[in-house]
């Protein structure tokens, strides 16, 4: 994680982390040669915690290359809890303001296999509704964040 580049997302990413929010966290949308995104608790009430607690946009300091993390959002200082890691270099994103915030520089082989098969099919909504019950009983093979 890295302060300097996106102090606003990271002291986020921190705060999850210190909560252990990421544990059992699948990846639900995963577009080879694209993306990998997370971060929709597993347990829906806690999900609904975090849904409305947004921060600012950080301004983009750095590009979004391969194996570097953004948040997701759906507009202008809508981020929450969701990110994604770059699979691979997406410049095309930093115009859009997705401002990586960390680099993940160990275990690549092991995000190079985040299952994938199911690409974009997950609806978040039913993610957020019953969490990894639904993901669990309709893509049980997706990946998920062990801490």
């Amino acid at each position: 994680v890295h302060p300097e580049w996106a102090p606003i997302g990271a002291e986020r990413m921190e705060e999850l982390v210190d909560a252990d929010f990421f544990a059992g966290c699948r990846f639900f949308r995963v577009v080879p040669g694209f993306v990998a995104q997370f971060g929709i608790h597993g347990k829906p009430a806690v999900s609904a915690m975090w849904r409305d607690r947004t921060i600012p946009d950080d301004n983009v300091t750095q590009s979004n290359i391969a194996y570097y993390v953004s948040y997701a959002t759906s507009g202008a200082d809508s981020r929450t809890t969701q990110m994604f890691i770059n699979l691979v270099d997406n410049e095309q994103l930093d115009a859009m303001g997705f401002a990586p915030f960390a680099r993940i520089t160990t275990g690549l082989d092991t995000v190079d296999d985040i299952y994938s098969e199911h690409g974009e099919k997950p609806h978040q909504g039913y993610i957020q509704q019953d969490g990894n019950t639904y993901l669990k009983k309709n893509f049980p093979k997706l990946s998920y964040v062990v801490s």
